[in-house]
């Protein structure tokens, strides 16, 4: 079987515009995030935005506090991997 693959090249889907990389980088802080109590006793996850600090964006709701802390962190970690391969894949071992 023989393979041939391209050197040095990324080319995939077309890449993501400069305002959805700002908003990736944006929901990958942390500190851009809140949970807020609903009447029912639910939680509520919800991002900040962009441009206007006094309006969230609500994402999902959870039974417990610590169910929405944890939905927080996945998504963080989901965002953060998004921003780390905009510039294509990462060599993670090589052979000699």
């Amino acid at each position: 079987m023989t393979l041939f693959y391209k050197t040095n090249t990324w080319s995939s889907q077309p890449q993501p515009s400069k305002d959805r990389i700002a908003l990736w980088k944006h929901i990958a802080k942390k500190e851009n995030w809140r949970i807020v109590q609903l009447l029912n006793g639910y939680y509520q996850t919800e991002y900040q935005d962009l441009k206007d600090e006094d309006l969230w964006h609500d994402v999902t709701r959870r039974e417990t506090l610590e169910g929405a802390e944890i939905a927080i962190d996945q998504t963080v970690k989901h965002y953060s991997n998004k921003v780390e391969f905009i510039n294509g894949p990462k060599v993670v071992k090589t052979f000699k």
